[in-house]
């Protein structure tokens, strides 16, 4: 039992997470940063008009292209969450709330770890990693909820239960619904059962049960009946969200129009050759190691979780930071595994090891005693105050170097506007959505369609001026650099407001 001392003292996982939420504020400028991508506007303006009307929206309200076309909010809770912390702290707040959330995916990844029985130092070297290719998606958006809700469900699957009770289907049904209602990631819940499942049973098929001790520290995962029940909840208690079924029928069919995500950046495949790539892989080629050496020491469950996210983190840059959440720590577990039950090593390599194992055995048995829980809300407070500071209040929010932030009061107040998607999610937060918006990025809504004649419009592709003239813009706000600024003065619009970041034209030449 920990004395009050110990409960006082951080463990590694706790300084990691500390050091996360600083660096994500501070360091890396999370204050502004976090709202790189607009969306973020959107989402906090939805969560603050449900928390005022106490209704969901089931229609478009925020654009004059989709008004009153029926609209999933199938983020509606996460986006009450950010429109609470938007309410009580502004946008130093919504910052606070998800580099918070940031700080406890590190926590939690150090916990699975642990439960992994990974190796202390591994882990540690690990870390930089893991926020290296994490931090590209380090946004104020819904998907970090859905980071730990991934955490937290391998974590359960790794406590191998025997049976199923009551309990446990309880608490699945509430987790998974809670899931459900925040992130449309929620079909993992019940796909990471499955594929416990599916190891349970691979293991008995495939091997016999001597030696099975020696090669896994960890033991053997449970039956594969306790998986197939939590899977099935799962799926069910998933319907339990305001859309019921057509919620699954709704992402079923957003992840599978390829027509549709071909078009949306963050579903594309990562650039390898990009500045910094190095770690992200160093990342995947570690969770590919990692899931081959499992499988060798006979958790088949960990080779298909290997399997699936490196395959989603090729296919999507979206889902590198979930392959770094996870596969690292069936990495460290795979490899602190086979190293300390490797076979013919030379004995001066052996005793090197040994001596490597022994050393952080001792280093993570001292680290088991403390926890540091209670300095959580205090380091909370602390960074809260310093966002609250002048000059970083002052810079908090979308960059005026992003964003049309100086342009905006210049915008006529009856302007039927055109303006790209990545303006659509800050104008719909500036106007409090006021002011219906051409597009943002909510694609699902919009659709394929609607993004192939988009892409026209914006690269000036035969069509563009007639797909232009059928919405009868009065204004338009594009970056500076945008060749349609210029085609729309050949056309005769006039510019209103310029600077380095937007143009806001108007139709007519006087």
């Amino acid at each position: 039992m920990r004395t009050f001392f110990a409960w006082l003292v951080p463990d590694v996982a706790m300084v990691a997470a500390g050091v996360t939420l600083f660096y994500c504020l501070f360091l890396f400028q999370g204050y502004q940063k976090l709202f790189r991508d607009s969306d973020a506007g959107w989402h906090i303006r939805n969560g603050e008009a449900i928390l005022a009307t106490g209704q969901l929206p089931r229609t478009d309200p925020y654009s004059f292209t989709r008004a009153g076309q029926p609209w999933f909010a199938w983020e509606w809770l996460a986006d009450v969450v950010a429109g609470a912390a938007d309410r009580a702290g502004g946008l130093s707040g919504v910052a606070l709330l998800y580099a918070s959330l940031i700080a406890a995916a590190t926590w939690l990844w150090f916990r699975l770890h642990w439960a992994l029985h990974g190796n202390f130092l591994l882990a540690c070297a690990m870390a930089p990693l893991m926020l290296s290719t994490s931090n590209i998606h380090w946004l104020a958006r819904p998907h970090v909820f859905g980071w730990l809700f991934l955490l937290a469900a391998v974590l359960w699957a790794e406590r191998h239960p025997t049976d199923f009770t009551l309990r446990d289907a309880a608490l699945v049904a509430a987790f998974t619904a809670l899931w459900a209602n925040m992130h449309g990631s929620f079909f993992l819940a019940p796909a990471i059962a499955l594929i416990y499942a599916a190891g349970a049973w691979l293991r008995r098929v495939i091997w016999n049960s001597s030696g099975a001790d020696a090669l896994v520290r960890a033991g053997p995962p449970g039956p594969a009946l306790p998986y197939l029940y939590a899977a099935a909840i799962s799926a069910l208690a998933a319907l339990a969200n305001p859309y019921g079924w057509r919620l699954w029928d709704h992402i079923f069919r957003y992840l599978t129009d390829s027509a549709l995500l071909a078009r949306i950046g963050e579903f594309q495949s990562f650039n390898f050759h990009a500045a910094g790539a190095a770690q992200i892989i160093a990342t995947l080629l570690l969770g590919c190691a990692g899931g081959t050496l499992a499988l060798s020491r006979r958790r088949p469950e960990h080779f298909l979780l290997a399997i699936l996210f490196t395959a989603m983190a090729l296919r999507s840059a979206r889902a590198l930071p979930l392959a770094a959440l996870l596969l690292l720590p069936i990495a460290n577990a795979a490899i602190t595994e086979s190293l300390a039950h490797a076979a013919g090593l030379t004995r001066r390599l052996r005793a090197a090891l040994d001596g490597f194992f022994a050393y952080s055995g001792r280093l993570r048995k001292l680290d088991s005693q403390f926890s540091g829980l209670p300095l959580a809300p205090l380091f909370l407070l602390a960074c809260f105050a310093l966002l609250r500071t002048p000059s970083i209040r002052a810079a908090t929010g979308f960059s005026p170097a992003q964003f049309p932030v100086a342009a905006y009061p210049h915008i006529p107040a009856g302007a039927r506007l055109y303006a790209p998607d990545k303006y659509g999610g800050y104008l719909i937060y500036r106007s409090a959505g006021k002011r219906k918006v051409f597009f943002d990025g909510r694609s699902d809504l919009y659709g394929a369609a609607f993004l192939e004649n988009y892409a026209r419009l914006i690269q000036l592709r035969p069509g563009w001026r007639a797909y232009w003239d059928s919405f009868s813009f009065t204004d338009a706000l594009v970056p500076a650099d945008s060749p349609l600024a210029a085609a729309l003065r050949q056309a005769g619009w006039k510019t209103v407001y310029s600077d380095k970041t937007a143009v806001l034209l108007a139709a007519g030449g006087t």
